[in-house]
């Protein structure tokens, strides 16, 4: 198989594996103030993500790595155009970062309280910027014959990347909230699971609502995998609801992890060959063809990620193994 379809692939993969584990840790995040009641009951919140939520970053660094290396002019052109957006979702992955450290450094109720906001705050500024900006892949940007991007930053907001970044916003939060009622103790698991219930409805009708505007206004669906991949998608998502319903949240998790995973995979198999669609005109796409490195470096990046790759896996894999128990109030009071 062609290098550049393998790095392809590859990269979807790496997106698909963030957006299962980072969404449910953005999840978390965005309920934090609405379940969590008190200072005891925000930090098992807080520390059912504790030993995960900068482990789960290092997907999209790997991706972003990736497509720096196999694909220098996508990465160029899509960091150059979307420059304002990916610097909020810097300046939002270090606060967030920044606030899990320091809220509990003073003890101080505002102190803490003001720190949780801003968890909630970029945590769901992260849920709502992922989705609007890889829906503006397909949708098409200003791309010139030079692969350059010439429009602005508004040239990115449209009725359809805001649907998108909704989507994403509501099934992460409905994952984080299956998460919850998994690693939190009883009473946290009982509201958690209350209020996935109407965040599964939402998530569902969004799901719908973006697939179909997809329909209408991109060639996503010219492909039969990508249209396929989508159907069994929301279909994962509508069983998750049901999964819920029934507190089967065990099972809900996986499907639900399945219907993000196989949404990421509609938006790789629609734009296959192509990395971002030009808005200007079909023949300045960027695709894995334009858009790569050289034979040489493809095999050498992939010499190196048949050895690190499996070892970052069986790290993740172990310290989920690892850190599995529920968190109780007693394991955060002492």
């Amino acid at each position: 198989m062609d290098l550049r379809v393998i790095w392809f692939i590859l990269i979807g993969i790496l997106f698909s594996g963030f957006f299962f584990l980072e969404g449910f840790d953005f999840g978390v995040g965005i309920l934090l103030i609405f379940l969590g009641k008190n200072d005891s009951e925000r930090r098992v919140i807080i520390n059912t993500i504790g030993p995960f939520w900068d482990g789960n970053e290092v997907w999209l660094i790997t991706a972003g790595g990736a497509i720096f290396a196999a694909f220098p002019n996508w990465y160029a052109t899509m960091f150059s155009g979307f420059y304002l957006a990916l610097l909020l979702v810097l300046v939002a992955l270090i606060l967030r970062g920044v606030s899990f450290e320091f809220r509990s450094k003073i003890e101080s109720e505002k102190w803490k309280s003001n720190w949780d906001k801003v968890i909630f705050v970029t945590s769901l500024l992260l849920a709502l910027l992922f989705g609007v900006a890889l829906s503006n892949l397909i949708k098409g940007v200003p791309i010139d014959k030079s692969m350059n991007y010439v429009g602005g930053f508004f040239d990115l907001i449209s009725i359809y990347t805001l649907l998108a970044g909704i989507t994403t916003l509501l099934v992460f939060t409905f994952h984080g909230a299956v998460f919850l009622s998994l690693k939190a103790d009883k009473e946290m698991e009982e509201r958690a699971l209350k209020i996935a219930k109407p965040l599964g409805i939402a998530a569902i009708i969004s799901a719908v609502l973006l697939a179909l505007l997809s329909f209408l206004q991109t060639d996503l669906f010219k492909s039969n995998l990508a249209l396929l991949a989508a159907i069994i998608s929301i279909l994962f998502l509508v069983l998750s609801f049901y999964l819920v319903s029934v507190k089967k949240a065990k099972i809900a998790m996986i499907t639900n992890g399945l219907a993000i995973a196989l949404g990421v995979a509609t938006l790789f198999l629609g734009l296959f060959p192509r990395v971002m669609v030009s808005s200007i005109a079909s023949v300045y796409n960027l695709t894995i063809y334009n858009a790569s490195s050289s034979n040489y470096t493809l095999s050498l990046m992939t010499k190196v990620a048949l050895i690190f790759v499996p070892i970052v896996l069986g790290y993740q894999i172990w310290t989920y193994w690892i850190f599995r128990k529920r968190v109780t109030k007693k394991d955060v009071e002492y």
